[in-house]
Order: C-alpha cells, then structure tokens, then sequence
C-alpha cells in the first residue's frame, strides 16, 4: 500500500507542471524525500511561492517560472525528463462558465503543448490531470470509466478533450499517456481562500475563525473525497505502469461516498464548535453525486488507496490547525 516503496531508475527526473499547487507541490515533496530529481513548473497564477519554498535548499529541486500555454517554455522544461506529471491546469467549474477562452486556451492548449515537448524529448511517460467532472449527467453511482454524459461545463469539456488529446499521442506517436480523472482531493496545503475554494480547506478555516459557513444546495450532495497521499500513489504507480495501460483514464479516489452534510457536522465536532451553516443556491454545472468505481485504477495500475475518509480528515485537520 501507499507509494514510498516505489522504485525508479537511480537519477530519474520527474518534471511535475503546476508543481507550486496544492497536488503539484505535494507530488514535489513526495518524490524529493524518496530521492528523485524534480523540475517544478509553474507560473503562480494559480499556484503558490510558499507551498515550495520548503524545496529550494535542496539540489535535487529545480523551478522554472514559466507558462504551459507558451510551447517554448513547455520544450525546454521536458528537457532530459524522464517522466511528466502534469496537474497545471485552472480548476473550478463555475469560475470556467465565467471565463471559456481562458479554461480552453489554458487547460486544452497548455496541456496539447505538454503532450508535445514531451513527445518531441522523448519523455518515458506522461502522466496528467483529469477529472471526474468528465462523467457530466450520467446518473449512474458508481462512476464507470466508459459510461460518460453530457457534459455540464466548460471545465469538464477541457478535461475530455485533454484525455482524447492524450489517447492521439499514444496512438500516433508512441507517447505513454495516463489520464488520473481525481475524485474531490482534499489535504494539506489545499487552499482555503477565494470565491472559488474547495469546499473542506474553506469549511475549516471558517469554522476555525467562529464564521458561518455557506452551504450550496441543500447539503444532501455526495463526493467521493480523496485524501491527497491516494492521489500521489496514483501518479507514481502510472508511472510504472506497462505501455499495454496507455493511452487510458482512470477513476483515481477512494471509492467511498460522503454527504457534504455529514462533513459538516463532522467538522464542527471535530473542532468542537456549534455553528449552523447557510443554504445558498445550487452552484451551476455541479455533479450531484459522485461515487467512483476504482477497479479498473486497480488492475491495470495497481492502485491500491490507502486513506480512507476518516483518516485523511485527521490528517487534514491537524494540518490546519498548525497552519492556519
């Protein structure tokens, strides 16, 4: 279980786009305290300074401050990488509806760009950020690769069209692709902040800071929240996974289902607080339940989660306590 028993070839570099955010900064950390060189690209838009900071002692540690969506950059930071794990994208599915030529130019273009330094510098493999926002309106619970709907925002679209991107690269050009469609991470240095903030790091600060949490909807949606450790396993594990796997997307998640209600409360007793939160309006484009078949990540990766809920919540919470 887990990934720190997993071996590379000695002096692997692992170039890791997005590495400054809350998945990329994690993998970073991952990989330097197992021994590998890694090359961290990013231009802080979205990303942090601070969430990688902690690495720039080490030797191993590289950043190029650079944009994805700027073949050239993109180019030169594949150069001499053996594997790509690439999580730059822009997230947030209503902030998408508001913004459609920047989530295309940045998540489409930027990762086709990726796909193509790293076919152009022959990179081992290429590992990439997908999303279960890809399964739209299927109804079905749990979520099966395969059985797809009708997309339900323009986020979602550029996640599709990044995995069938990918597949052409396999297909045409021989580019070991796998696509991580991630199930609602959560953990440490998860940005708690803005308009746009994932729903656990914001809860938590809120209700650290005494203040009345919004809920969108009525609380009844279900997720299938991910601790970020499964998330780092998964990267590493399609990193050794056979060619005969590429080209592929998998559900990368615990297979567990929460109710955001039940989070709720789980919090306030967590923190031993008593506050009622706000019912706010449906936010447009959102999945009502998410529940992930992870069986398919099993055989073919060898994914094997080893956080479920409860202890990536701990986990989770001691964190901010201490850095909040």
């Amino acid at each position: 279980m887990g990934y720190k028993h997993l071996k590379f070839p000695e002096n692997s570099l692992f170039l890791v786009t997005g590495g400054a955010g809350f998945i990329g900064s994690n993998l970073c950390e991952a990989l330097l305290s197992m021994g590998y060189r890694v090359r961290c690209l990013d231009d802080l838009s979205t990303g942090k300074q601070e969430n990688i900071d902690m690495f720039s002692d080490n030797s191993d540690y590289e950043f190029i401050k650079g944009d994805i969506k700027d073949l050239d950059v993109c180019v030169n930071a594949c150069e001499g990488v053996d594997y790509v794990l690439n999580q730059a994208a822009w997230g947030s599915v209503p902030r998408s509806i508001e913004m459609p030529l920047f989530y295309c130019a940045n998540n489409i273009s930027g990762t086709l760009n990726m796909l193509e330094a790293a076919r152009q510098n022959n990179v081992k493999k290429f590992v990439y950020a997908s999303s279960s926002s890809v399964y739209g309106d299927e109804p079905n619970i749990p979520k099966k690769e395969g059985r797809e709907g009708n997309l339900l925002s323009p986020y979602a679209l550029t996640k599709r069209c990044d995995e069938e991107w990918a597949k052409q690269y396999t297909m045409h050009y021989g580019l070991d692709t796998y696509g991580l469609r991630y199930f609602n991470v959560f953990g440490r240095r998860q940005d708690p902040d803005g308009a746009y903030a994932a729903v656990i790091p914001k809860f938590l600060k809120q209700l650290m800071r005494g203040e009345t949490p919004t809920i969108n909807g009525d609380g009844r949606q279900s997720r299938d929240f991910t601790y970020i450790d499964n998330v780092i396993e998964a990267n590493l594990k399609a990193c050794l996974a056979p060619s005969e796997c590429a080209g592929e997307a998998f559900n990368i998640a615990y297979g567990g289902r929460e109710y955001l209600i039940d989070i709720y409360y789980g919090l306030t007793e967590a923190l031993g607080v008593d506050i009622e939160p706000i019912y706010g309006p449906d936010r447009k484009g959102d999945i009502k339940h998410s529940n992930a078949d992870i069986s398919k990540a099993r055989k073919m990766l060898g994914y094997d989660p080893e956080y479920d809920f409860a202890e990536g919540i701990k986990l989770a919470i001691d964190w901010y306590r201490k850095n909040l």
